[in-house]
């Protein structure tokens, strides 16, 4: 797998998002309270939302639009609704962040 050095991880915030540009669009990269990264298509499966607008807690982030809570780990909403939004590889390596282009997950 190619692995694109996208930055350090101090370089996102705790609880917060950066945004890279991929081939299909935005990719969010997510970093939680205990320095875990998750990248997902920065859109909510529900009305293309800016996931990387929402608030972020635990390994959940919540549209900001309509409050659609979605698992960073899996891509998916959380029920009652139902969707989800593809997920990328990413890794932190020597407290840098790596991003691999290839999707990890198909949605319908």
């Amino acid at each position: 797998m190619n692995w694109l050095d996208i930055c350090a991880l101090e370089e996102i915030n705790v609880l917060g998002a950066r945004i890279v540009a991929g081939p299909k669009g935005d990719i969010a990269i997510f970093r939680t309270a205990s320095d875990e990264v998750f990248a997902l298509d920065d859109r909510c499966p529900h009305k293309g939302g800016p996931l990387s607008q929402g608030l972020v807690y635990g390994k959940r982030v919540a549209c900001p639009l309509h409050n659609w809570q979605i698992n960073l780990a899996s891509g998916e909403a959380l029920e009652p609704d139902v969707g989800c939004t593809h997920k990328y590889p990413v890794k932190v390596e020597d407290g840098r962040v790596l991003l691999a282009l290839k999707s990890l997950k198909d949605c319908a």
